[in-house]
């Protein structure tokens, strides 16, 4: 039984097969680049483009203009506002980071089915709604909540105290208990990736279990712990529900100011310039979690 071929030696099915192959291939490149680009990078150029156009009667006008930067930069208010949520997310990440690491470190040394028996336990929150964890902790917080009804118990204040509630603390701790889990995950995996083989090579030539962590476990783990660090403070710094819910008004965050701008002065391209600005805060983050993570595989 013979098979047709093309003059240059090319079966007919395999001739026929190739433009099959050659349109799978577009249609493939253009779901993988088209859908970033549409979902992703326009969204993030219209925002770009709306940050440089003029407000008249509360309509964008088509001239442009550096006048939406220029009232950014020589605002006090929006320059505390903005720096002062950097330390904030700095701060919730940095708690996150501690706790998470402790959490994902005992999960990761338990045995059996127990470790991923208390991992989903962990992860569970994140499918909870967000706004019933930010009631739960105003409910935690509040000035007749869980944690004055403990502290009046326990003698330790005489009467309830309204510093855990309608402050920056309270968003400082709500963001800290609802961002844990983001925190916990990336460490967790992280962890899991560490060769046990290492541990056990590291144990025979003689080091003991804090050497071990501080030399093996410790410097293996920290891009993962950086990324989880990165992550919570990301989220962070575009939160303006939660501040809103539990921050009153000494909770104010640039998120906030941003969200003000948008849904309540109608100023958009003062408001996308805003954005823009909290944009290149977090790209400013992600390129200096990058080199410190570069840096601690090079050591």
């Amino acid at each position: 039984m013979s098979i047709a071929t093309t003059p240059t030696g090319i079966g007919i099915a395999e001739a026929a097969a190739r433009p099959r192959r050659g349109l799978g291939k577009l249609v493939a490149r253009l779901l993988v680049y088209g859908l970033p680009t549409v979902m992703i990078l326009l969204p993030l150029a219209s925002f770009l483009a709306s940050s440089f156009l003029g407000q008249d009667n509360g309509k964008p006008t088509g001239g442009l203009t550096f006048a939406n930067y220029a009232a950014f930069f020589t605002s006090s208010s929006y320059l505390y506002v903005f720096f002062g949520t950097l330390k904030l997310a700095f701060t919730v990440a940095l708690i996150s980071l501690f706790f998470g690491y402790i959490l994902s470190y005992l999960i990761w040394r338990l045995e059996g089915s127990a470790r991923y028996l208390l991992l989903l336990l962990s992860a569970l929150p994140l499918v909870m709604n967000y706004v019933v964890k930010i009631y739960a902790m105003r409910s935690i917080l509040g000035f007749n909540g869980f944690l004055n009804t403990m502290l009046l118990s326990l003698g330790i204040i005489e009467v309830p105290s309204r510093l855990f509630i309608f402050n920056q603390t309270a968003v400082m701790l709500t963001m800290a208990v609802i961002y844990l889990p983001f925190g916990i995950l990336p460490i967790f995996l992280a962890l899991e990736r560490i060769p046990q083989s290492l541990i056990s090579a590291a144990a025979d030539l003689g080091a003991k279990p804090g050497q071990i962590f501080m030399t093996v476990v410790l410097p293996l783990s920290l891009p993962g712990s950086i990324a989880a660090a990165l992550f919570v403070m990301v989220i962070a710094l575009g939160d303006y529900l939660t501040p809103q819910m539990v921050g009153g008004s000494e909770g104010f965050t640039f998120g906030r100011a941003v969200w003000s701008q948008f849904g309540m002065a109608f100023n958009w391209p003062f408001g996308a310039a805003l954005a823009v600005m909290l944009l290149l805060a977090v790209v400013a983050l992600i390129a200096l979690a990058s080199l410190i993570s570069r840096t601690a595989r090079v050591r």
